[in-house]
């Protein structure tokens, strides 16, 4: 069974700069795709990124250019890296491992983001 733990929430200034650590408690497997979602209040819950175990990665439009996500492979985590970061960046961010055949999704608990000044 895979179990994520989310870090590195907590209240930034706009144009500031957060990382996010997901530590998996389990093995990820060559299939499974790494992702990062955000969900702020009254919204729906929405792709911020995806990274494959190959090491492709895929960005939501409006995080292109200031987002990052990478894997820490010793320690079995994967991370997001939040620069330049803006006041409609705030929500609650969510790692999640979709692992396909059959489809399985496993989530974190959610970390809070808020950019305020």
């Amino acid at each position: 069974q895979v179990q994520l733990v989310e870090s590195g929430g907590g209240l930034v200034q706009p144009g500031g700069s957060l990382r996010l650590s997901c530590v998996v408690s389990g093995t990820i497997f060559s299939i499974d795709v790494m992702g990062w979602y955000r969900q702020a209040p009254g919204k729906q819950r929405e792709l911020v990124a995806t990274r494959s175990s190959g090491g492709r990665a895929n960005y939501a439009d409006s995080v292109k250019g200031r987002f990052t996500v990478s894997r820490d492979i010793a320690k079995n985590t994967f991370n997001l890296q939040m620069n330049t970061l803006k006041p409609e960046d705030t929500a609650v961010y969510y790692c999640n491992i979709h692992r396909p055949n059959p489809d399985r999704d496993y989530w974190g608990q959610g970390t809070q983001v808020t950019v305020s000044s």
